[in-house]
């Protein structure tokens, strides 16, 4: 479903991806992790070209996303994408929120839209609240608004992109929930986080990343947890400080 090959990418004289290569397989859970700084999020947002890269190439379900040909807009119809900081539009309503891509990009009737945005709202238990604003809602009910929406367009693969980190830690169990229940689905997703909780119940495999955007680790989910001492330095010495607490 998503292959990297080579990919390189640099902010001026700075490299924040340096070679990294993977495959993620139709239905498999990916966890991307490591510390700060180590180009977690701008690998994720190079698969839909929100990040663009210098080197390298990045297939879709078979589309080259690094050539120049491509159409974008209509790659990124097909990939859902929650990030950080929730991104809704707060002057419109939930349900306004879940049915303008639909209609703008998908092409889709209002009443088509609404429907199918009201399926996803009520998938991710917030049908109540589908009249109220974003403003109106709690952080963790945002973002699974946001999830909500980029399910609407009936996405290949979902990409997640620190979706707990700016939620009071009350509100990370709601949105974890429901992409626990995606993965359950079989949906393909690609997940940057630092909930290990989650990684160590959902994910297939899990990728750790070091400083200067280089891939340390991909393996299983039980290799990475299970088998410390079969990593690298760097990912022990991350374990070690993260698995104590």
């Amino acid at each position: 479903m998503i292959e990297l090959k080579n990919v390189s990418k640099w902010y001026g004289n700075y490299q924040v991806l340096t070679d990294c290569s993977t495959r993620i397989n139709k239905g498999e859970v990916v966890v991307v992790c490591g510390p700060s700084g180590s180009g977690k999020s701008t690998l994720i947002k190079t698969i839909n070209a929100l990040e663009p890269i210098q080197q390298g190439e990045i297939w879709v379900d078979r589309v080259p996303v690094h050539d120049p040909a491509t159409n974008l807009p209509k790659l990124r119809s097909h990939v859902g994408m929650v990030f950080q900081h929730f991104e809704l539009f707060p002057h419109l309503s939930v349900t306004e929120n879940l049915t303008i891509a639909q209609i703008k990009v998908l092409g889709r009737s209002a009443d088509e839209a609404k429907q199918r945005g009201l399926k996803m709202l009520d998938r991710v238990g917030l049908m109540a609240h589908k009249d109220k604003f974003p403003g109106q809602l709690s952080g963790g009910q945002q973002q699974r608004v946001a999830i909500a929406r980029a399910l609407s367009m009936d996405p290949i693969v979902m990409l997640f992109d620190e979706p707990t980190s700016a939620l009071d830690p009350e509100m990370v169990g709601e949105v974890l929930d429901v992409m626990v229940g995606l993965a359950h689905e079989g949906m393909t997703m690609m997940c940057v986080t630092h909930e290990m909780g989650f990684a160590r119940k959902v994910s297939n495999r899990v990728i750790f990343m070091d400083v200067g955007g280089k891939i340390l680790e991909d393996c299983t989910r039980d290799e990475f947890f299970n088998h410390p001492e079969e990593r690298q330095t760097r990912t022990k010495d991350f374990l070690n400080k993260i698995l104590q607490h």
